[in-house]
């Protein structure tokens, strides 16, 4: 399991353990995590998902492939640097400390 951190908005962190095997996405469905809608269950066809990748996890994941960035295009104020589509990114041990903040609101 990996445990990720999902920060509210408003600053209220939620730490939960994850399987490997599972989307950051769903590991937030799955938790009852607010702020991710996942509107689309995970298909890449929303920007409903969409988090800041903490700095220092920015290097250590995937890189985003061409789905993903036009996706991003219609995200809430989306980071160049930090954002991510939370239903792209498939959790591994390797992930087990991942911090991701949700944006003010997701479109």
């Amino acid at each position: 399991m990996a445990k990720i951190t999902y920060i509210e908005h408003n600053g209220t962190p939620h730490v939960v353990e994850v399987r490997p095997g599972m989307t950051v996405m769903e590991g937030a469905r799955d938790n009852g995590i607010p702020g991710i809608d996942a509107d689309c269950g995970g298909a890449c066809a929303c920007s409903t998902c969409h988090v800041y990748v903490d700095p220092a996890w920015t290097d250590k994941l995937p890189p985003r492939d061409a789905m993903e960035d036009d996706m991003l295009d219609f995200a809430y104020q989306p980071d160049p640097a930090r954002s991510r589509l939370t239903c792209q990114i498939k959790v591994t041990p390797d992930l087990d400390g991942l911090v991701v903040q949700m944006p003010e609101r997701q479109i």
